[in-house]
């Protein structure tokens, strides 16, 4: 089976699903591009969201031995991503972790690309990666 160029459109998909699908994709061999990572959303209400994403930051972040967890949209993303690879250290975790790319924004090079678009959900209360990024 050949493998394949993924390019994922993460406006309005839903993080975990979006994770979930870029890390089983990977698994199976395939590049995922990941593009528009500052548009993905989290469910929930947004101060728990916000107090959970700050507490991290506030446990891990300050000491230079981390747990480290980043600020940046496309780097969250990344991190969400390998939490669901099986071994992200060695083994075909890393392989397929290293085939895993993310972007803010559409670069150049994808603009008229065929993208995947993450079927986008109906709720009310979420917030967006960017916002998480700029308050925490």
């Amino acid at each position: 089976m050949e493998n394949k160029k993924l390019i994922i459109n993460g406006e309005n998909a839903v993080f975990g699903r979006l994770c979930s699908y870029a890390a089983k994709q990977a698994l199976q061999g395939n590049e995922v591009i990941i593009i528009n990572s500052e548009k993905t959303i989290i469910t929930g209400n947004k101060k728990n969201v916000l107090n959970k994403y700050k507490q991290r930051k506030i446990r891990g972040g300050a000491s230079q031995k981390g747990p480290n967890y980043p600020r940046t949209p496309h780097m969250m993303l990344k991190r969400g991503i390998r939490g669901m690879l099986p071994d992200y250290r060695w083994g075909e975790g890393r392989d397929a972790l290293e085939r895993i790319k993310c972007y803010d924004g559409i670069p150049s090079e994808f603009k008229n690309k065929e993208m995947i678009k993450i079927e986008e959900l109906n709720k009310t209360k979420f917030i967006k990666l960017k916002e998480i990024s700029e308050k925490i």
